[in-house]
């Protein structure tokens, strides 16, 4: 059981703070995929400085998680959503940029429209997916631990996604993940399974 981490919907003062610290006391890193609306706040921001300071990979994950880019009609969509959060991230983001698409952990054509896909393409973004999305936010919500461990049973690489304002009210879940991957032998990776990157920028 190999994991890799991803946290989404981000940075949540008082939510994304606090899984720092769970995973800086495993020695753990992990992809932070941003939304742009959230990085442009003071308080959201040095979060993320953190993040990054502490070996964890910046991701832009749109600006404001509105309507999937594969659904979008407006022409200006991809303007609006990838490139506005790219200059909030600034320098926080990787020199290999990081972009992951929304789409209610499903995938498909929804998530990305040919105008995307070729500007992500000609800026050189790593487009990256998920394999293991265990629904921190369906009932009953801590679930997700289960469910999380039930999926990466079942594979041998898991890119997991979790939500930073999701667990803000259950953080103990995630302690709880983490120590039940080690005690059945798993093991943490901050690289990408190949099967989840929709577009290399390699």
């Amino acid at each position: 059981m190999r994991i890799t981490l991803s946290f989404d919907n981000g940075p949540i003062p008082g939510s994304t703070d606090r899984i720092l610290d769970i995973l800086k006391a495993r020695g753990l890193r992990a992809t932070f995929f941003a939304l742009g609306k959230l990085a442009a706040e003071p308080e959201g921001y040095d979060v993320l400085i953190r993040a990054k300071a502490e070996g964890h990979w910046i991701g832009n994950h749109t600006m404001n998680h509105g309507t999937p880019l594969g659904e979008s009609t407006d022409p200006r969509h991809v303007e609006h959503e990838i490139e506005a959060a790219e200059r909030v991230l600034g320098p926080l983001a990787q020199p290999e940029r990081l972009f992951r698409p929304h789409g209610g952990g499903e995938l498909g054509d929804h998530l990305l429209s040919k105008a995307a896909r070729d500007w992500l393409t000609a800026r050189k973004y790593t487009v990256v997916a998920w394999n293991n999305v265990p629904g921190d936010w369906i009932e009953p919500r801590r679930g997700w631990v289960e469910r999380a461990l039930a999926t990466a049973e079942q594979q041998d690489w898991s890119l997991l996604v979790l939500h930073d304002p999701y667990l803000a009210d259950m953080m103990d879940t995630l302690p709880a993940f983490l120590d039940e991957v080690k005690r059945r032998g798993g093991s943490f990776t901050q690289q990408f399974p190949p099967s989840c990157v929709l577009i290399s920028a390699s």
